[in-house]
């Protein structure tokens, strides 16, 4: 934890490599945009880190992965994750970290918060995302996570993703979770 930071910070992320949108085609990822913005807040804030894996992964392919979230956003489903966090008591903040598929966060990312109690923490959504910025992110973690505060989240394009260090370094000094 960087020196004067006394809050307890955790960044939970799912991100999905291979195939992914970009610039209105396509490019097949090794490391996913929200894996790569999460690594340089990691590096950036020495925050504990947890990644959120499916128990069925999703497909390597932009289309395919596309219709899955679209039948999981239509039924309103709850994909299961295969590494859970036992507790988030010991955090006073809490990133929450995914792509912006069609305008909103993964459905696995409310797997997750409807398996943890957020009541008094900060919660400050990170995105990556083609055009959606935050997507409905902001309303939709205040509606599962009754008794958190929502603060400044982060949205980042995809394609820019590797270049966003400035305006990673700027958010985390404007909320406060680096002090410099």
């Amino acid at each position: 934890m960087p020196p004067g930071n006394t809050s307890r910070i955790l960044l939970v992320y799912f991100s999905r490599a291979g195939e992914n949108y970009y610039n209105g085609g396509r490019t097949n990822l090794i490391v996913g945009n929200t894996e790569v913005l999460a690594g340089m807040i990691r590096d950036r804030t020495g925050c504990d880190v947890h990644r959120i894996e499916a128990a069925e992964p999703y497909p390597d392919g932009y289309d395919a992965t596309v219709a899955r979230n679209v039948r999981e956003q239509n039924i309103d489903a709850r994909p299961a994750i295969t590494t859970p966090l036992a507790d988030i008591g010991q955090y006073d903040t809490v990133l929450l970290a995914s792509g912006i598929w069609n305008v909103r966060a993964p459905m696995i990312m409310t797997t997750f918060v409807e398996s943890h109690d957020f009541t008094g923490k900060t919660i400050h959504p990170v995105t990556t995302h083609a055009m959606s910025a935050l997507g409905t992110t902001e309303r939709d973690y205040a509606r599962s996570c009754p008794g958190a505060v929502i603060a400044e989240g982060l949205a980042i394009r995809g394609e820019e993703v590797l270049n966003a260090g400035a305006d990673v370094d700027s958010w985390l000094r404007r909320t406060g979770l680096l002090q410099t």
